[in-house]
């Protein structure tokens, strides 16, 4: 009797052990380089608060798709007027926030008052100065008249600076996100992790995934060392290029490699001597030697460009041929301007490894020319702080993960500090231009316009590698947007 008991238990545990065996899994932990200063998307240029927040916990009217391409999200349709300067938004029927309040035509009015207010703190601002007037017709409906045409404005209102807050609960966003995403907001233990829980009560499609986790880890080699321990799922981005080849030759990971809308650029402060000179700008552009950063910062992942512009984009002009190669020329500029015997400034860069790795490799390059640079290493939000609002540096590298910012150019007081009031016209007549030849034609001559004037030294537009196990499916190979989309990932079966 006690045998038969016995194996009787045994065939129960095996048949329950068989059956979790062939559960399907349904949490994720994914890893990424940067970890978020704060969790509001509305009110920071991190564009590391989107990589978690963006489609997962936060929507907007509209939304970027994986090959770039605007959909409808809170907004299910909408009518433009006649001139271009009406739009008038048809709103999701049933749509909550996570706090269980309900999202209506009333939670757009604020979110585009607030984030084109004289106090915003938007870090894309600029994206919500045209409009004039923001008007509910009734809960579902809400219209936004423009002061002028604006053949972007749908595009601009797919940014994470643009997805739709609440009143009640953006005291606390930059701790408590609360949006209306397929994805929960559950934890963040900061250095270390953010969890998302699935919306039970979402509006749309509920995705496959019950939770996921965004685990931080910005070293490259504690990277590869996590992955190769399968201690994590999938890293986004992943920032040692040089391991690649032993991922592809691994059966147990997959090798994603995307394009993406990161223009990696020498950012010089145009506002400070001696950047403000063009001829020193020329200088520093021909000092540079792109090819070598490529190889050797990114073991030739990415793509030269000599323009803040992707060059997958059908409007794209090769334009590297005006910043070649050159250090001789950039010798002669020097001298030309005054400074035969070079000079000194700072270059301060932030945590990602084509700064960090590619501040080395720019440094010598332009040692070589009489440029000595006195290095700082900064962290995301002291980068952020003391370069990206401060406006103190002289010379610091970053990849712009925007998408189509070229109009970053037309603000004076963004961090590099150009001020070119033609550009700034060509800008307003591009805004308000809403033939798409016109419009290409003014992205071209807006695009040679950046490079004639060496306003930084264009790297290279960024490669996006991801590492994940063979079996996850519905990462984002590209990032049309600095996104890690999770709303159609799943385990094979």
């Amino acid at each position: 009797m006690i045998r038969s008991i016995s194996r009787l238990s045994l065939s129960l545990a095996a048949l329950l052990l068989g059956s979790a065996a062939f559960a399907q899994q349904d949490d994720l932990i994914i890893a990424l380089q940067l970890e978020p200063p704060h969790l509001d998307p509305t009110s920071a240029a991190a564009g590391a608060i989107d990589s978690v927040l963006y489609a997962n916990v936060f929507e907007g009217l509209t939304k970027f798709t994986e090959d770039g391409s605007i959909a409808p999200s809170l907004a299910e349709t909408w009518d433009i007027s006649e001139d271009g300067t009406s739009y008038t938004f048809h709103l999701h029927e049933g749509v909550t926030f996570h706090d269980g309040t309900t999202m209506d035509a009333e939670d757009v009015k604020f979110t585009l008052g607030r984030a084109r207010a004289e106090d915003s703190q938007n870090a894309q601002k600029a994206l919500f100065a045209g409009i004039e007037e923001v008007t509910v017709i009734d809960p579902l409906t809400v219209q936004v008249t423009l002061k002028a045409p604006d053949g972007a404005f749908l595009f601009n209102m797919a940014w994470g600076d643009a997805v739709i807050v609440a009143p009640e609960s953006i005291e606390g966003i930059k701790a408590q996100p609360v949006g209306t995403g397929p994805f929960t907001f559950a934890s963040w233990t900061q250095g270390d992790s953010i969890s998302l829980s699935r919306n039970p009560d979402y509006w749309g499609e509920a995705p496959a995934l019950s939770k996921a986790t965004f685990r931080f880890i910005s070293d490259p080699t504690a990277a590869f060392a996590a992955m190769m321990a399968q201690d994590i799922d999938a890293y986004a981005g992943f920032p040692a290029p040089e391991n690649l080849p032993q991922f592809e030759a691994d059966p147990r990971f997959q090798v994603l490699v995307g394009s993406t809308e990161g223009e990696t650029i020498l950012a010089m402060n145009n506002g400070l001597e001696p950047f403000d000179d063009p001829l020193v700008r020329e200088a520093v552009a021909h000092a540079i030697d792109r090819q070598a950063i490529i190889d050797g910062a990114m073991f030739g992942l990415g793509t030269p460009i000599g323009t803040h512009f992707a060059p997958h984009n059908p409007d794209y002009v090769d334009l590297t041929g005006l910043s070649d190669y050159d250090p001789e020329k950039a010798k002669t500029l020097l001298a030309d301007a005054g400074y035969p015997d070079g000079f000194t400034t700072t270059l301060k860069l932030p945590p990602p490894s084509y700064a960090r790795r590619g501040g080395e490799i720019i440094a010598a390059q332009l040692r070589a020319v009489g440029i000595q640079t006195e290095i700082t290493n900064l962290e995301w939000a002291q980068w952020l702080e003391e370069v990206f609002r401060g406006k103190d540096f002289g010379l610091t590298i970053v990849s712009h993960t925007e998408p189509m910012d070229i109009n970053i150019y037309a603000r004076p007081d963004y961090y590099f500090q150009y001020d070119n009031p033609s550009f700034q016209e060509l800008m307003a007549r591009l805004a308000a231009t809403t033939d798409p030849a016109a419009r290409s034609e003014m992205l071209k001559e807006a695009e040679t316009v950046i490079a004639e004037d060496h306003v930084n030294a264009f790297l290279f537009q960024l490669a996006f590698p991801t590492i994940a196990d063979a079996k996850l499916h519905g990462l984002w190979k590209n990032q049309p947007t600095q996104a890690t989309d999770l709303t159609g990932v799943y385990w094979e079966e």
